[in-house]
């Protein structure tokens, strides 16, 4: 298990190294002037000299690649001069927001995709998985935005069920932490969780058909115990491998959903950097969605050796 694990590791880190060289080309190489982006268009000919120096471009290609490198794995992100701070500051202070948005719809469209394609998947061909499926079908074919703006005229103007989403930090106040975020967590779990319920009921089809389920059944094991420890460890299989790539994208923010809201999460800050051409920033949430994917990933591999043995000596 640890050398697989250590093989999973320099796989992430090598993947790192592929996408720093990416970035690198597109920020740095392709621009014709890549101080004059960075620093902004309003910026002076003295300010942009004053980057430029900064920025180290006077030096050779492959010295600039290898402290952008050094850089970027040390968690030195850049400057953003528009805003006069480190990326990584910024970053660090919409963090939390990205982070609770994206962990709360988690909760919520897996918990809620993942039993509505079981009921499904063992009620095959019903009234009741017809109803379910077509139910998921209208959900996911909806916009984000459309169904964040329609949550927040039925439930906030046409009600006043809830406040107007005001983010609360958890550690200040837990319970308006909850409520200022519950519809922008439905807004993105009624679009996740179709996709979940649907990949879950075809899985778990396929898996209920297998000779082994029948066998066990055969044996005389209770439904219960066949569709649980043996249908569902291999049925929900292929939802940590899309629960993975989602959460890890989401965690580097929702830029739709936090722009509607009004958060003030990396989805915002990632909205606000490309509205104002501010490079650095933009390159700083880029590499940071990379590293929380491709995290992601490790974890899935992780999960898969502890489901299934077989994978630690793939």
């Amino acid at each position: 298990m640890i050398a697989y694990l250590g093989r999973r590791v320099l796989a992430v880190a090598g993947v790192l190294l592929v996408i720093c060289a990416v970035t690198f080309v597109i920020f740095f190489v392709l621009p014709s002037d890549p101080a004059l982006h960075a620093c902004g268009k309003t910026c002076t000919t003295e300010q942009v000299d004053a980057v430029r120096a900064e920025m180290g471009l006077d030096r050779p290609v492959h010295e600039q690649f290898a402290g952008y490198v050094a850089k970027a794995f040390t968690g030195d992100l850049g400057y953003s001069y528009q805003n006069s701070l480190p990326v990584w500051d910024l970053l660090a202070d919409r963090l939390p927001v990205s982070v609770s948005l994206a962990l709360g719809a988690a909760v919520l469209w897996l918990s809620g995709g993942v039993l509505v394609g079981l009921v499904s998947a063992l009620r095959r061909g019903t009234g009741l998985d017809r109803v379910l499926m077509a139910g998921t079908l209208a959900s996911a074919s909806v916009p984000v935005y459309f169904t964040a703006m329609m949550l927040l005229l039925v439930v906030v103007q046409h009600f006043e069920l809830l406040p107007y989403p005001d983010y609360v930090a958890i550690t200040e106040d837990p319970g308006a932490w909850a409520g200022n975020l519950l519809l922008p967590w439905l807004t993105l779990a009624s679009l996740y969780a179709a996709m979940y319920a649907r990949q879950t009921r075809s899985s778990m089809i396929e898996t209920m058909g297998e000779p082994y389920i029948r066998t066990a059944r055969a044996k005389g094991l209770p439904e219960r115990t066949v569709v649980v420890k043996h249908g569902m460890r291999a049925g929900l299989t292929p939802i940590v491998t899309i629960f993975g790539m989602d959460l890890g994208g989401l965690l580097a923010g929702a830029v739709i959903t936090e722009h509607v809201f009004g958060l003030p999460g990396i989805g915002q800050l990632t909205y606000d950097a490309i509205f104002k051409a501010d490079q650095p920033v933009v390159l700083g949430v880029t590499l940071l969605a990379a590293f929380f994917i491709t995290v992601a990933n490790l974890v899935v591999d992780l999960v898969y050796a502890v489901i299934d043995p077989r994978v630690r000596y793939a």
